[in-house]
């Protein structure tokens, strides 16, 4: 939601302090070369693309939009979720918890967290892991290092609409100046024309700089940023499931092995000691109660 109240901020900044400075609107509307330099920076960026990057980048442009979903309350459910699994899991043995990490979507366990069972990232994270927890086959050094290479993969794919945008932003200002200089070859060919034509076709021609860089650095890269944003708080939810988890391959009890992931969170997301406390107690009536 910020990134929209961000453009309407640089639009009428810019435009208004334009038009309070005398300029005219219509010296500004250069169609033309806002189909070059548009459709440069688009073919550039289908160069550089692959037919599964362009579809990542059509599901991420809509996600920036949305709300961000990595909030508190994923992280309190998160939290709720791998304490009740660990905590199945050292009471009733690991056996104990096969059949709600093989058919998470039939489980009752995960049909308690919503917000984490809607993410099949972060659910097929969960399974994968506590299957391997289970077979006994791996120590939990070698199950980090698996956990740091798919969560490394993870961020990598998910940084790739980012980079895309990164790359075309940079471009724009270059495409801004080749229609610069393309309307600058235009007035030259016109020379011999009165000095009021020729001013008209310069003004124009830096219409198009004006136009490469406006739209690189105050629509497109603000975009790749947030995309960017979006990505690594995506990747910290994993880190704290992979932190929750080793904990629990270590020994510690399920109550500290969710403050273990506790702490891996940002400040501004982190519940509290007590507010965790408290949920992990609720969810423990709960669990005795059913």
């Amino acid at each position: 939601m910020f990134i929209l109240l961000g453009y309407i901020v640089v639009f009428f900044s810019v435009i208004g302090a334009y038009i309070f400075m005398g300029g005219a609107l219509g010296a500004l509307y250069q169609p033309f070369e806002l189909l070059l330099i548009g459709g440069a920076a688009f073919g550039a960026y289908l160069a550089s693309s692959s037919g599964q990057s362009i579809k990542m980048m059509f599901s991420a442009i809509p996600a920036v939009l949305r709300r961000n979903p990595y909030g508190k309350e994923l992280y309190m459910q998160l939290m709720a979720l791998l304490y009740v699994l660990l905590n199945k899991a050292r009471r009733d043995g690991l056996m104990s918890v096969e059949s709600d990490i093989e058919d998470p979507q039939t489980s009752p366990i995960f049909a308690e967290y919503p917000s984490v069972l809607n993410d099949p990232v972060l659910v097929e994270f969960i399974s994968d892991y506590m299957r391997l927890i289970i077979s006994g086959n791996m120590s939990s050094f070698e199950i980090e290092t698996l956990m740091d290479q798919e969560i490394e993969t993870h961020l990598h794919e998910r940084n790739i609409p980012a980079m895309a945008l990164r790359a075309v932003a940079d471009g724009l200002p270059a495409f801004g100046i080749v229609a610069a200089v393309l309307g600058v070859i235009k007035a030259l060919a016109a020379v011999d024309q009165p000095p009021a034509i020729l001013a008209d076709l310069i003004s124009k021609a830096m219409v198009g700089t004006f136009l490469g860089i406006w739209a690189a650095y105050g629509f497109v890269a603000p975009l790749a940023a947030s995309m960017e944003r979006r990505s690594i708080t995506s990747v910290k939810v994993l880190e704290c499931i992979k932190v929750t988890l080793l904990a629990s391959m270590n020994g510690y009890p399920p109550q500290l092995a969710v403050e273990f992931g506790r702490k891996v969170l940002y400040s501004h997301l982190r519940p509290s000691f007590m507010e965790l406390e408290d949920h992990v107690k609720q969810v423990r009536s709960s669990a005795r109660r059913g």
